[in-house]
């Protein structure tokens, strides 16, 4: 497995300059996120000149392994030239996979199915593949329909984030039914209770070494990307916990 480090966590800087600060960290891999609401690039950005971003992007000391369309649109239906460029910018930086998020919770699963095989169908023309994360307040806060969704939809697997399992109605329930559709992984500490989302590392009840045994169970051998959301009101030093975090998981795949 290896170690990479999300953009999210650097959302105050300009782009180049939240990859720097991963870089300085150590990282060599970063997750490029992509949104309407910011912090860095938009689906817009990527649509007028995907050659360009791509260029910038390998450019950095930290290159870009995953992407993640972070995009609340993507929750009603990416506009499919915007999802294409994505697409081709994921090509371009040879990443495997483009994770999105699931659709609101109360969606019918027929209407999710339609647009993930959408999705997944145009991913697929650029030999990329489809991943949907694990999030609260989403159909995939259930960790049944998130297999669900896998199995009804061609090639698609699940970006887990064990977080929104803690913090919501997936809390004291099986979550090891998840583990064969992993393609990716998002990973902070974090505590029982949505006010607990992110907390710093030691002070949640995040099983890291749990959460490494069933990916290996399972023959897991990709990125384990450090994502905590930086926010201006936080009450801990991002960069501090995620230097924390990566010393840790470094430890246990070692």
């Amino acid at each position: 497995m290896w170690i990479a480090c999300s953009t999210l966590c650097f959302g105050r800087y300009p782009l180049e300059e939240a990859l720097r600060r991963i870089a300085e960290l150590g990282f060599s891999k970063a997750e490029i996120a992509i949104g309407t609401q910011g912090p860095h690039l938009t689906p817009s950005d990527i649509q007028r000149d995907p050659v360009a971003v791509a260029h910038m992007l390998r450019a950095c000391s930290a290159s870009p392994a995953a992407i993640l369309l972070d995009d609340e649109e993507a929750n009603v239906r990416v506009r499919s030239s915007q999802f294409d460029a994505v697409c081709r910018l994921a090509h371009l930086c040879a990443v495997p996979a483009i994770t999105v998020p699931a659709s609101k919770t109360g969606t019918p699963l027929g209407v999710e199915v339609d647009r993930l095989c959408h999705l997944s169908h145009i991913a697929g023309g650029h030999g990329i593949w489809l991943n949907v994360e694990t999030r609260l307040g989403t159909l995939t806060e259930s960790p049944h329909t998130a297999v669900e969704l896998c199995k009804r939809v061609p090639d698609l697997r699940l970006t887990l984030d064990p977080s929104h399992f803690l913090c919501g109605p997936a809390q004291g329930k099986n979550m090891d039914l998840v583990y064969p559709y992993v393609r990716h992984v998002h990973l902070r500490d974090s505590g029982r209770t949505p006010a607990e989302f992110q907390v710093p590392v030691g002070l949640g009840v995040v099983e890291y070494s749990k959460i490494l045994a069933l990916l290996e169970r399972y023959g897991y051998n990709r990125l384990l990307t450090i994502e905590y959301l930086d926010s201006p009101d936080l009450a801990f030093s991002i960069e501090t916990e995620v230097r924390k975090l990566k010393y840790l998981l470094e430890s246990m795949i070692r």
